[in-house]
């Protein structure tokens, strides 16, 4: 349970620090797609740092694998996901955008597990 709140924090504040970061700091050293492609990365971490919160609130009252699953989902969603689309922007290495769908995997797979803990309850 702490565990996903506080990887949900880190999230959110990571997810906020760094979408200033772009607007304010990167805005006149990235390409437009490039910053397009920064800001994107953001705004999935940030949404999946609220999905990690929704995580810790059904770990606490109705603990389950599927649940934890999906917050292994997320945590590894934001990573993969979010982390190469960070790193393809500021690095300009276009080869790290392969990692990218496997983020985006991650998430559909934690999405996927919280849906199957609502299947399941009486």
């Amino acid at each position: 349970m702490r565990i996903w709140l506080l990887l949900s924090a880190i999230s959110g504040f990571t997810g906020v620090a760094l979408g200033a970061f772009a607007a304010h700091g990167l805005k006149s050293k990235l390409t437009a797609d490039y910053l397009a492609v920064f800001q994107t990365g953001t705004h999935y971490q940030m949404i999946h740092a609220l999905a990690l919160f929704g995580v810790a609130l059904l770990a606490l009252h109705m603990p389950s694998r599927l649940v934890t699953m999906a917050g292994v989902f997320f945590t590894l969603g934001i990573i993969l996901f979010s982390g190469s689309l960070y790193a393809l922007t500021l690095s300009g290495i276009g080869k790290l955008g392969i990692i990218t769908p496997f983020g985006g995997l991650a998430f559909l797979a934690g999405w996927l597990c919280l849906g199957l803990a609502a299947w399941k309850l009486t």
